[in-house]
Parts: structure tokens; C-alpha cells; sequence
């Protein structure tokens, strides 16, 4: 059993019993807190598989917040225009929030 579920733009594939890095979830988002996310565009049970337009209706997949804030790998971004003394070196850090997936309702 699994699901496409749609979390703040990004599509991931859950299944009962496995983590998610999703984009962070902001203050609300306490560590142990059941979530809820019912934007699924495809769920799959024993051979049936549902095909939402754009969602499947009634269908949810349920988490636990296990770790609210994690920061992603480093990102270095490097600019450089030759000959013209032009270089600008930048990193980003992503904020992430690691899920367990507890169900998946379809």
C-alpha cells in the first residue's frame, strides 16, 4: 500500500512505516504531533489503484513529526564572468522536517 501525496508543492511517495524529509513545517509543527495530509493524487491498496482528478477523494496519509527542524546539505552557488573580476561565492542550507509515516486511508 502507498500513496503519491502532494506535501507544499512537492510530490513524495509514502508508504506505512517510512521517513520524509518534507520542506519545513513552520512553529506549528511540534516534535511527536500527528499530521495530516489529504492532497493525494494517487493511492494504491492490494491491486486497486485509485487515480485522483486532481485528488482522490476521502483518501489521507497520516504522520508523526519526528525531528521538526533538520537542515539539508550545503549548497554552495559560484558566479564568475572570466577576465572581468567578477566572482560571487553564496551557500544555502535547506530547512527540512522529518516525518514518519504512520497510515496510509484510501
Amino acid at each position: 500500500m502507498y500513496a503519491i501525496v502532494e506535501i507544499q508543492g512537492q510530490q513524495f511517495k509514502a508508504e506505512p512505516e517510512k521517513f520524509l524529509y518534507v520542506h519545513y513545517l513552520g512553529e506549528a509543527a511540534k516534535e511527536g504531533d500527528k499530521v495530516e495530509f489529504d492532497r493525494v493524487l494517487l493511492a494504491q491498496s492490494d491491486d486497486q489503484v485509485k487515480v485522483g482528478a486532481p485528488v482522490v477523494e476521502g483518501a489521507k496519509v497520516v504522520c508523526e513529526v519526528l525531528t521538526p527542524l533538520v537542515k539539508g546539505d550545503k549548497v554552495i552557488v559560484f558566479k564568475k564572468k572570466r577576465r572581468k573580476g567578477y566572482r560571487r561565492k553564496n551557500g544555502h542550507r535547506q530547512f527540512f522536517t522529518k516525518v514518519l509515516v504512520k497510515e496510509v486511508v484510501a
